[in-house]
């Protein structure tokens, strides 16, 4: 618990209008999307790397766990409060610092709504590529501490491909800078990287250096129809055999099809096993040529209907069945659980065949979608967390469709991360020496476990 004299020592540093300790308050920083809750003692907004290093010092010297939060998007309980103490909440650090033309750089504050920033680089004809499900609300500081990716990723890559710096407040309260504005660094212990992805476990991100693109002139979606899921993925493989690199290649599953059809009403065609989803950028020519050739190709693979975006609002059409698959899912019972699992592009298909196997034994309504070209699905539970029988279900399908990831050569999470509901399979996939190398970096980091304790190892 903390001592009231803590909490005056902490509403001190942030001021009165940015501490928070009464319940109804502490109930918003409680939970995340996933379904795991735990309150806060006190939830802390601040507004500088000064203010969040003092607030460490005193967490440091009472041994107080600390949470850092974002818009509270994460899918694996990574920003639950699982032990109590502090919240510490950066949507309020949300200042875009620079951005650099000359050098092809920013340089922004954790709390940067990523959606907002690539409107900011639009405007001067730059370009910043993660896209992440929820970027029309999830901070960047939250897409680094967990390496956030999305469709644009089969061509642009993830957060670590665009990270350059990091200021980073560690659990002592001590100010540290990585990297910095050039575009090669070399420089010792890549520790940039380090902190990418290390979901809130190892410090606080407080400012962050990312390189820029150029933004390209054009894009163009297609959207290919297959009676038959085989021949989709069997398409996918082809479509980079034919020396295409699509911004982004989407697979959408007959369940997912008909569960976005009976919420949107979009003509999507029920009786489809696949939707696939291609889309290119580039110059006018080169997208024009690429998307004739695709469109050639999903007819010979099978597609029985092939539709070609002509305009940016066509392009949004396409796109709007897949963006609404999660919330039409939503819908249909009290409890969605978003999974995550990767696996090699040429098992795609057999992982489908899996997951439609896996909701077949546990009784379960699990549609699917998935960032086809690098292999990432999405299956999305539907359930209902009150019902302790099913869960036990869910549970042991979680499990299996993880289990089954790796066997086919894949990995547990592609962008999700680990949190706490992964954490008790990572030693299925990293094996006993790459977790004890983590525990050991986390105890370098952190050797009094206060941030975040319980996610991804659990430290004794």
């Amino acid at each position: 618990m903390l001592s009231q004299v803590v909490k005056d020592e902490l509403k001190a540093i942030v001021g009165e209008g940015r501490y928070f300790d009464n319940e109804e308050d502490l109930l918003l920083y409680s939970y995340d999307a996933f379904i795991v809750q735990g309150q806060p003692e006190a939830a802390l907004l601040p507004v500088s790397t000064e203010e969040v290093s003092r607030i460490m010092k005193v967490a440091s010297r009472e041994r107080i766990p600390v949470t850092a939060r974002g818009a509270g998007t994460n899918l694996a309980g990574g920003s639950v409060p699982t032990r109590g103490g502090i919240v510490l909440v950066f949507t309020k650090m949300n200042r875009i610092i620079e951005i650099d033309k000359v050098n092809r750089v920013a340089v922004f504050q954790p709390g940067v709504i990523n959606m907002e920033f690539q409107k900011e680089l639009t405007k001067r004809g730059l370009y910043y590529p993660p896209d992440p499900g929820s970027m029309a609300v999830s901070t960047m500081g939250g897409n680094v501490a967990e390496n956030a990716g999305g469709p644009r990723a089969v061509k642009y890559g993830v957060t670590s491909d665009y990270l350059l710096g990091l200021e980073v407040v560690l659990a002592s309260g001590e100010v540290l800078r990585t990297g910095g504005k050039t575009l090669k660094n070399v420089t010792g212990y890549n520790l940039t990287q380090l902190f990418c992805g290390s979901e809130g476990t190892l410090g606080l991100i407080t400012e962050i250096t990312v390189k820029l693109i150029p933004l390209p002139e054009t894009k163009r979606t297609l959207q290919a129809v297959f009676k038959n899921l085989s021949d989709a993925g069997r398409t996918v493989a082809r479509v980079f055999e034919i020396g295409i690199l699509p911004v982004a290649l989407e697979i959408v599953d007959k369940v997912s099809i008909n569960v976005i059809e009976d919420y949107m009403h979009l003509g999507l065609p029920r009786e489809a096993e696949a939707l696939l989803l291609i889309e290119v950028d580039g110059p006018e020519a080169a997208v024009a040529g690429e998307s004739g050739r695709l469109t050639q190709l999903c007819r010979e693979m099978g597609a029985h209907e092939v539709k070609v975006a002509g305009t940016v609002e066509e392009n949004d059409e396409i796109w709007k069945a897949r963006r609404s698959a999660y919330g039409a899912g939503a819908r249909l019972r009290p409890t969605a659980i978003a999974e995550d699992c990767t696996v090699p592009v040429g098992n795609l298909v057999a992982m489908f065949q899996e997951v439609t196997r896996i909701a077949e034994k546990y009784q379960l309504l699990i549609p699917v979608v998935a960032h086809a070209g690098d292999g990432n699905l999405h299956p999305l539970i539907l359930t209902d967390s009150s019902d302790q029988e099913e869960m036990k279900r869910v549970v042991k399908a979680i499990d299996e469709i993880s289990r089954k990831a790796v066997e086919l050569g894949g990995t547990l999470t592609g962008e999700h991360g680990i949190g706490i509901a992964k954490r008790e399979i990572l030693p299925f996939e990293l094996g006993e020496v790459a977790m004890e190398i983590t525990r050991n970096i986390k105890k370098t980091f952190d050797p009094l476990n206060i941030l975040n304790p319980d996610k991804v190892v659990l430290i004794v």
